[in-house]
């Protein structure tokens, strides 16, 4: 089966639909904590890191998450440890804070399988850093201030813990936030879900 692109006609992309790692519902307390004061985007995204955003319309979601689903197949879960923040400088003099899921090689690999299905979504990877996992927590009006925060918010972290065992489909209607379409499992979480 060929990659997803121009070639099938697969070339358009959408801002309302993305794929991404949630963290479990159980996990967001402190995360949510944060992001309801200092994230503008806090209702219209759950907490997330995306693998890959744009992505196409919902309309091509079936035939991506066959193309997906083989991808992940060959991808055991793992753990991934929130236990850092970072920040983003922008041209603007703005920042953006975010959480540093460690290890990172993990999802790197996952994303750029996940990238070679779908080669137009390579959106995420396009960076002078390639691609860099993070869950963004919040915004800043200067790199002082981000890291001002940044210091604030490190000396009272608790670490969290989670297992990586799918990846998520979202979308959303123009006005609306974000909703799970679908999730495509890890090939031991398809196992257990079967067993």
């Amino acid at each position: 089966m060929p990659p997803m692109g121009v070639a099938s006609g697969m070339s358009v992309k959408s801002h309302r639909t993305a794929v991404v790692l949630i963290p479990p519902p159980e996990v967001w307390g402190p995360i949510q904590v944060i992001r309801q004061q200092h994230d503008r985007q806090f209702r219209r995204w759950m907490p997330h890191v995306n693998l890959l955003y744009p992505f196409y319309q919902q309309e091509r979601f079936a035939e991506a998450a066959s193309r997906l689903a083989a991808v992940c197949a060959a991808f055991a879960p793992f753990a991934v440890t929130l236990a850092e923040f970072r920040f983003f400088r922008h041209p603007s003099g703005r920042a953006t804070l975010w959480l540093r899921p460690e290890p990172t090689e993990p999802l790197v690999r996952l994303q750029a399988a996940l990238q070679a299905a779908c080669p137009a979504c390579d959106d995420q990877s396009r960076f002078p850093t390639g691609f860099t996992p993070h869950l963004s927590v919040g915004q800043a009006r200067s790199a002082a201030e981000a890291q001002r925060l940044r210091d604030h918010w490190q000396a009272r972290w608790q670490p969290i813990r989670f297992e990586v065992t799918a990846i998520t489909l979202i979308r959303r209607d123009p006005n609306g936030p974000f909703v799970i379409d679908r999730s495509i499992p890890l090939a031991a979480g398809r196992e257990e879900q079967n067993g």
